[in-house]
């Protein structure tokens, strides 16, 4: 049964904003809703046109999908997070007298790169109401999070010996995190290859 107009363009909307398979997957659930209300007697504009209410507004069905996006989910985790872990490492790093590590400038300021383009991709993929940017930018975001936990935590390891409770708590943290991000994304990538 070939497409109906209104079942077409509800498909080439869904299409714009979710991947093909995601857009294909609802779409044969509303042919599937049109059928049936065909089934129960309704012509077929009004049976188009009752399975898209029923269905409700593409931006809303893209918008169901994104908030169900495990990515969506750790990438506001992680913004919200991040200042918490932030201040951790910024009392560890204090309390090991962390400007006298002999880490060069450009170390530094790469560093404080990292950070600020994982936190935008954060934000991007928190705010963004395109699924696929949405998931772009998330796992860019949190991998980059991710690098820079471990490489704080390789890098204090060794110049903190001593490791004052602020370090450990810091470490702590990041361990976690980075446990939570990998656990995240390993999860999002079985379930897309499901």
């Amino acid at each position: 049964m070939a497409d109906h107009g209104l079942i077409a363009a509800y498909r080439h909307d869904l299409l714009a904003r979710l991947p093909a398979e995601l857009a294909e997957e609802v779409s044969g659930g509303l042919t599937d809703a049109q059928e049936g209300f065909l089934r129960r007697g309704l012509s077929p504009d009004e049976a188009a046109a009752a399975a898209i209410a029923e269905f409700g507004h593409p931006g809303a069905v893209a918008d169901a999908f994104r908030r169900a996006c495990p990515v969506w989910t750790l990438a506001r985790v992680l913004i919200v997070t991040g200042p918490i872990v932030g201040g951790w490492w910024a009392a560890a790093l204090i309390a090991a007298r962390a400007w006298d590590w002999p880490i060069p400038i450009a170390a530094r300021l790469l560093v404080g790169l990292v950070l600020a383009a994982s936190v935008a991709m954060l934000a991007t993929a928190s705010l963004t109401p395109r699924y696929q940017s949405l998931v772009r930018a998330g796992i860019a975001g949190c991998l980059g999070i991710a690098v820079l936990d471990v490489t704080v935590i390789t890098t204090a390891m060794p110049l903190a010996p001593d490791a004052r409770w602020p370090v450990v708590v810091a470490m702590c943290v990041s361990m976690i995190r980075v446990t939570f991000v990998a656990g995240t994304l390993r999860r999002y990538f079985a379930n897309r290859g499901a």
